[in-house]
């Protein structure tokens, strides 16, 4: 199993509190992590049908078989467990007792904070994060393949060509799985939406523009992408309302958490085909994003990310909130020589931080410590105050 960052985080959870819940997107590693780290914990997973009718039918005697605790998979496929759980954990102080894990993020956290709140740490465990390819062996010397080949776990675990574990992802999970969530009843309609949400990654999102392009009301447009980030699928990155006394774009942009399936629902075939794809720069921007995410989520903390872009154009692509009102700013390139011009608009927004004068308690703009560009070539080094960063480390 390649190290996962998580796992020290995972332990230190199970010791404070008395159950763990682990989170994140089908095929992301849960199971795996869940029984490296607690071997000696029974395994069960509700997928099963004959477990998940056992434990329907009879909660009680059901959890009265695990008296010292179990690992439960995809614990959202029965939610009647969670009131039980709640009276088990409550008559016994012992900690760690029972890892839970699941697909579905609204589900399980909606039952969670009914049934479990106090007494279960939640954890997000999503694909692996450079930073974990590159101590794993396994990350790839070439941008266009780590695009192409995203960074789910079975991709490399068990070295499947990743355009055609995507296609099997998409048709036994997106197409049928997620459809069932959502009571989709026209399949071409859903396809066509997917495939615009990838050919959207990196713009701000659109609700009425992605309905008439794929042909079905707003309202469903926006359920079905809800859906899609409670799946861990896609996420919305929000603008920064900071105090810049200027008017400022109040839309969500849209990413994926794995570059591998946007670049699959766009139809592209080959790695060779990023290189010249309209595209690229869209997809480079979204793998830094999603990457830096994946750092701080696979941390055990919840990610502070913004992007800031105001009504002349003038735009920072990630803004992160580092606590005490300190912003890092970056701005991110797909090419891979670098040109000063790249640093305009971090510079510019420097200059805005540093004279808007804060007028609430949000953290303020004038405090961000660092600038930072992320670029696709290979040296790293100082240009002025910036740090231009290559891709190919860890973010």
């Amino acid at each position: 199993m390649i190290s996962r960052t998580l796992q020290a985080v995972l332990r230190q959870r199970a010791s404070s509190y008395k159950a763990v819940l682990l989170t994140g997107p089908r095929q992301s590693g849960k199971t795996t992590l869940a029984r490296a780290t607690f071997p000696e914990k029974p395994y069960l997973s509700f997928e099963n049908p004959d477990t998940r009718a056992i434990a329907t039918a009879d909660p009680r005697s059901f959890l009265a078989r695990f008296g010292d605790g179990a690992i439960f998979d995809e614990v959202q496929r029965v939610p009647e467990l969670f009131s039980y759980l709640q009276q088990i954990l409550d008559e016994s102080p012992a900690t760690g007792r029972f890892i839970l894990t699941g697909s579905q993020h609204l589900a399980l956290s909606q039952n969670a904070s009914q049934s479990l709140a106090g007494r279960v740490a939640i954890l997000q465990l999503l694909p692996f994060s450079r930073k974990e390819m590159l101590s794993g062996g396994i990350a790839s010397t070439s941008l266009a393949e780590t695009l192409f080949n995203g960074s789910y776990p079975p991709v490399f675990d068990q070295k499947l060509p990743s355009g055609e574990w995507f296609d099997n992802y998409i048709a036994t999970y997106l197409e049928r799985d997620v459809r069932q969530i959502i009571n989709v009843r026209d399949l071409a309609a859903f396809q066509r939406f997917l495939g615009l949400c990838a050919g959207n990654t990196g713009q701000l999102f659109n609700a009425s523009r992605l309905s008439a392009d794929c042909g079905v009301a707003s309202v469903t447009v926006s359920q079905w992408l809800s859906v899609l980030e409670s799946s861990y699928l896609i996420f919305r990155l929000q603008p920064y309302h900071g105090n810049f006394r200027k008017r400022l774009v109040k839309t969500p942009k849209l990413y994926f958490w794995d570059t591998g399936l946007a670049v699959r629902l766009l139809g592209i075939q080959t790695p060779e085909q990023l290189h010249t794809h309209p595209l690229r720069g869209s997809l480079f921007e979204n793998w830094v994003i999603a990457d830096a995410m994946k750092t701080i989520s696979h941390s055990g903390q919840r990610p502070q990310f913004y992007f800031w872009r105001d009504s002349a154009g003038l735009e920072v692509d990630l803004l992160q909130d580092i606590g005490g009102g300190a912003l890092e700013a970056t701005e991110i390139k797909s090419g891979a020589t670098f040109t000063p011009d790249w640093t305009t608009g971090l510079l510019k927004w420097s200059e805005l931080a540093r004279t808007a004068a804060p007028q609430s308690p949000e953290p303020s703009p004038e405090k961000a410590p660092a600038l930072h560009l992320v670029y696709g070539g290979a040296e790293t080094f100082d240009f002025k105050n910036i740090r231009i960063r290559s891709w190919n480390t860890s973010l």
